[in-house]
C-alpha cells in the first residue's frame, strides 16, 4: 500500500492555532520606549496608538496576522489585521504597523503598515 506524507498544510496549521492562543502585545511597545512597568489597566473609550513589528503571514482561513514572535511554549504568537488588502501587500515580509490593538481580539487596528528598515 501506498502512504502519502503531506506536511504542507502543518505549518499554516501551527501558526493558525498559536495565533488563537498566544499572549497578545508581546512586542507592542511604542517606539523608542523602555521596557513597560505593569500599571493598573485604565477603562477609557481611547486607545494609545503603537508600533508592533514583525512578518505578515496568511493563515488557513486566508486571513493575514502579524507574527510578532514566539510563546513560551515556542508556537507562533502574534495579533490579527484588521486591514486584510493593505496586509495582502505585505505578505511573507517583514513589516512595521502602526494602529490601536483591541486586547478581547487580539486585533489591531491598523492606521498604517509599511515595509521594516
Amino acid at each position: 500500500m501506498k502512504r502519502n506524507h503531506h506536511f504542507g498544510w502543518a505549518v499554516p496549521l501551527v501558526i493558525t492555532v498559536a495565533l488563537y492562543t498566544f499572549n497578545p502585545g508581546i512586542s507592542a511597545q511604542s517606539p523608542g520606549s523602555s521596557p513597560q512597568q505593569e500599571q493598573p489597566q485604565q477603562q477609557t473609550d481611547q486607545q494609545e496608538s503603537k508600533t508592533f513589528t514583525g512578518k505578515v503571514m496568511k493563515l488557513q482561513n486566508g486571513n493575514f496576522a502579524l507574527v510578532t514572535g514566539q510563546s513560551a511554549q515556542g508556537q507562533a504568537s502574534g495579533h490579527f489585521l484588521d486591514n486584510q488588502d493593505e496586509a495582502k501587500k505585505y505578505e511573507g515580509k517583514q513589516v512595521t504597523v502602526t494602529g490601536t490593538l483591541e486586547v478581547a481580539s487580539n486585533t489591531i487596528h491598523v492606521t498604517k503598515i509599511e515595509a521594516a528598515a
